[in-house]
């Protein structure tokens, strides 16, 4: 038998693979509130620091805009996007809460 401590190894890099593709399949589903979709986005960034992932705030951005229908926010992604030279996770999240509420 192997190290005990090469199970619990396995078993945490089983989890960080299976968040990772869960992170990066992520997408919005139909009828469900831009509220829903943030706090289920949330819950998984979270989980990802759990087990020790870091995700680079632009790279939470990114991905967070790509999950959207793009047929409903397709406007709102280019015009965020529009002359900037980067984004910030804070602020697309902000802005995007902002545009349902005006919505």
């Amino acid at each position: 038998m192997g190290d005990p401590g090469e199970n619990y190894l396995t078993k945490s890099i089983e989890s960080r693979l299976q968040l990772m593709r869960r992170l990066y399949r992520f997408q919005m589903k139909r009828g469900i509130s831009i509220d829903k979709h943030m706090n289920s986005y949330t819950m998984l960034l979270v989980d990802l620091v759990n087990v020790d992932v870091k995700i680079d705030e632009e790279d939470k951005a990114v991905i967070l805009l790509n999950s959207l229908l793009e047929e409903e926010y397709e406007i709102f992604t280019l015009t965020l996007i529009n002359r900037r030279q980067s984004l910030n996770y804070n602020e697309v999240s902000d802005a995007l809460v902002n545009y349902e509420v005006r919505r």
